[in-house]
């Protein structure tokens, strides 16, 4: 095991690398481009070089939008700027979509005025049997310029930055390396399928990584984790991340998702002194119980003292006190009536009694969301009366298997001759359909007519779902928000059309319950997109002065990834084993997202699985500290804008 020489004061925390928490990734990545910046022009004015080592995949995407912003609107130049970028799949042209060399002309290159002969990176093309050669003339030629001045990089979920996966030697240069198969998964998205995929990558060094002056680490979501073994735990080469630790001039830049199990964010009470509110109680209290495995109100005086809440018994009183306050706490977030329980006055229910019947409106930003994420809170809101509409927020298209499209338009040729109904205009979409399909070359855009077929599908499977629920189609809304409908994996960013839809569709409803996904972890951003344009429309109509936004509450569910920490639940809704198995057949009903599913990230479970065993987990928790043992839950928290 490789020993940290680096010494940083962090009397506040138990981090081992300076760590800058931003509220979005957005102002972290401004916060990144401007130091950039800041270095181009101190360089500038020396009349030197500035060397840049950069990154890709989704995390410096901002980044690099916020230096082109720049360049345009501020006349940043990068005359004087020579690049290296970290790594390249193997074997792939660089002509590729999934090529590095496309990702840096696509978001930063082609948009800037730097010299096309300062670009350098790694050749997926290099022959086989002279790669060694080439690799060692890319480490010469960094240290021929001087050096990388200020490095960025990502960090993958196995701790991994550039391609130096676990076990990557300390001493490593520039190589051809073999990725491990949950790289290949989580970068899967980028594919049609894993197959696709390239098993190897050439990669720029954890040597030659630490030889930069300076580095920046950028990380959002759900890499939170890794971030914390990596900035407080042993410097280990099975944590390639963490040997960053021996840098003297590192920084990791991080939003708040990611920074949710560093100790001053998850136990801010081990870290120093701490204002002991209601919320912080619960999490403290509920992670101690978890943690020894005992029921809440099992805690003692010692329990409190052996994990650091001494602060907290002599503050706030008596151990069984404090327990007491806690389950209450945890009991009345659990709730059979989401939509508020009618003709009943109680005090601490989540929800609101009064109106009844509600207007509930879940938004879903996938067309299987509503079921997948909050299926049985779905139904129950139905069941007890209230008025439901769903609002898919995007087609879902890209997510629709090729094979998918020629089955239904079979099937559409088929129907019409069994009626003799005339199918000439249907079997010729059907063979020009085949035609495309068949010479379709990797990760080329579907024609606009294929992608309303599988746009159909979606909508169809999203719309029987809704017939199984029990709601009318009226109830059903597709918004097809402009920012998905790009054919591709990458879309577009959140726009004006997007945010006047979502306010006209809000203000025809007027809805006294939101329900929406505020699950980050999505590998494609659609979620977080989603999201944002909720938010943002929500703010507007209250600014607005629009009267009914004032008595609307606003449910976040997560979706197929993550699930709230279980201190943070505000609502949580229990689910028999009838229930379970009614949900499951929901889900099914999305048979085009069943079996293999594409772009579907790290986890190779189907939709239901992970549904089922997220559901399952949050009752058990529930159960482990003491609640009612239910077979399955479903949680919420809520947000006040």
């Amino acid at each position: 095991m490789i020993q940290s020489k680096l010494s940083v004061d962090l009397s506040d925390s138990f981090e081992k690398i300076p760590v800058k928490i931003f509220d979005t990734p957005k102002q972290g990545s401004i916060h990144a481009a401007k130091e950039i910046a800041a270095l181009i022009k101190e360089k500038q004015k020396k009349g030197q070089d500035c060397i840049l080592g950069l990154a890709t995949g989704s995390t410096p995407i901002t980044l690099y939008a916020e230096l082109v912003r720049m360049h345009k609107e501020e006349g940043l130049s990068f005359k004087n700027v020579i690049t290296f970028n970290l790594d390249e799949y193997y074997p792939l042209q660089k002509e590729a979509l999934q090529s590095y060399w496309s990702f840096m002309h696509r978001h930063l290159f082609n948009h800037v005025d730097i010299d096309p002969a300062n670009i350098h990176i790694p050749n997926g093309q290099w022959p086989k049997e002279e790669i060694k050669k080439y690799c060692q003339k890319y480490d010469q030629l960094i240290e021929a310029v001087g050096g990388i001045d200020l490095q960025i990089l990502g960090i993958g979920n196995n701790g991994h930055i550039g391609f130096n996966e676990p076990g990557s030697s300390i001493y490593s240069k520039t190589r051809l390396v073999s990725l491990e198969n949950s790289t290949r998964i989580a970068n899967s998205f980028e594919f049609q399928n894993i197959s696709q995929v390239p098993r190897m990558a050439i990669s720029m060094g954890i040597n030659t990584i630490l030889k930069a002056k300076r580095i920046l680490l950028m990380a959002w979501g759900m890499k939170a984790p890794i971030i914390a073994k990596s900035v407080e735990g042993f410097v280990t080469e099975q944590i390639p991340a963490s040997i960053l630790q021996q840098h003297n001039d590192c920084t990791f830049i991080i939003d708040k998702n990611a920074a949710t199990e560093l100790t001053r964010i998850k136990s801010p009470w081990l870290t120093g002194e701490v204002e002991w509110d209601a919320k912080t109680i619960k999490r403290a209290v509920t992670h101690m119980a978890l943690k020894m495995n005992k029921p809440v109100l099992s805690l003692t005086t010692l329990d409190y003292n052996e994990n650091g809440l001494g602060d907290l018994l002599v503050e706030k009183g008596e151990a069984y006190e404090i327990n007491l306050q806690v389950y209450y706490m945890l009991r009345d977030s659990i709730t059979g009536w989401p939509g508020g329980k009618p003709n009943a006055v109680i005090p601490n229910h989540p929800e609101r009694s009064a109106p009844h019947p509600k207007k509930c409106l879940i938004f879903s930003p996938h067309p299987d969301d509503d079921i997948i994420s909050m299926g049985g809170t779905f139904m129950r809101l139905h069941d007890q009366g209230h008025d439901v509409h769903v609002g898919y927020q995007t087609s879902g298209n890209i997510a629709v298997t090729d094979e998918f499209v020629t089955r239904f338009l079979d099937f559409a040729v088929g129907f019409e001759n069994m009626f003799g109904i005339d199918n000439k205009k249907t079997e010729d979409v059907l063979n020009e359909a085949r035609n495309f399909l068949s010479t379709k070359k990797l990760n080329e855009v579907d024609t606009s007519e294929i992608r309303n077929i599988k746009g159909l599908i979606r909508r169809c499977e999203a719309k029987a779902t809704c017939r199984y629920v029990g709601l009318k189609d009226e109830n059903a809304h597709f918004l097809n928000l402009p920012f998905y409908e790009t054919g591709t994996i990458q879309k577009k960013p959140m726009g004006e059309e997007d945010i006047k839809i979502t306010m006209e569709f809000l203000n025809k409803l007027k809805p006294h319950q939101i329900y929406c996904a505020g699950d980050l972890a999505d590998p494609h951003g659609t979620h977080k997109v989603c999201l944002d344009i909720i938010f943002e429309s929500m703010k507007r109509l209250k600014a607005n002065g629009e009267k009914w936004v004032k008595d609307c509450w606003v449910w976040l569910y997560k979706g197929a990834w993550q699930e709230w920490d279980i201190a943070d639940i505000e609502m949580a809704i229990p689910m028999s084993p009838d229930q379970v198995m009614k949900k499951r057949f929901g889900i099914f009903i999305h048979q085009s997202q069943k079996d293999m599913v594409p772009f579907q990230g790290t986890d190779n479970r189907e939709f239901w699985q992970r549904a089922e065993d997220r559901n399952a987990n949050t009752a058990n928790l529930y159960a482990n500290l003491g609640l009612t043992k239910y077979a399955a839950m479903e949680a919420f928290v809520r947000w006040h804008y």
